[in-house]
């Protein structure tokens, strides 16, 4: 009885302490304004015109959400989806997608990670960070390569940053 009582004891002990968090519970998260994303649509797709290319670029929030998609005229039809997917696959995956799809090939250990659905393993998706917090990403389909798009990616990033830092 003595044994059953000291176990009835502390399990209700446990259940009435209620959850016990490590760190806060809530989590307070930046995130890009319709402008500030549109913007950075913007400055992707002129760096990428004044390189030669017809290009599509989506900017995806933190959580792989579509905030702007912009195609340029000439852009093939394919390349609206190919950009979200890069851009998404950047900020699910917290890299660019360039090194990821050195890192995913054939013969890597981590090639299993290109069966997960909508992830697309091609240069061009580059995650967007503000003082160390992942804010979202940039994915660009188009130019004549994975190398080209991630450099659009890269050159729309780095025209609107401080910006971005400032206002953080």
């Amino acid at each position: 009885m003595n044994k059953i009582t000291s176990i009835c004891l502390m399990l209700s002990t446990l259940l009435l302490s209620g959850p016990s968090y490590s760190e806060e519970p809530l989590v307070q998260v930046n995130v890009l304004s319709p402008e500030a994303a549109l913007e950075l649509a913007q400055a992707t797709l002129t760096d990428c015109r004044a390189a030669g290319y017809q290009v599509a670029v989506a900017v995806v929030d933190r959580m792989g959400v579509s905030q702007v998609v912009l195609r340029d005229r000439l852009a093939g039809p394919h390349t609206v989806d190919t950009a979200q997917r890069k851009a998404w696959t950047a900020v699910s995956f917290r890299s660019d997608t360039l090194s990821l799809a050195r890192s995913t090939g054939p013969d890597s250990i981590q090639s299993g990670a290109r069966m997960i659905p909508n992830v697309l393993m091609l240069g061009g998706g580059v995650p967007v960070e503000v003082a160390g917090q992942l804010i979202g990403a940039v994915g660009v389909s188009g130019a004549t390569g994975g190398n080209e798009d991630d450099q659009c990616a890269r050159a729309g990033i780095k025209a609107v940053i401080d910006k971005l830092e400032l206002s953080g």
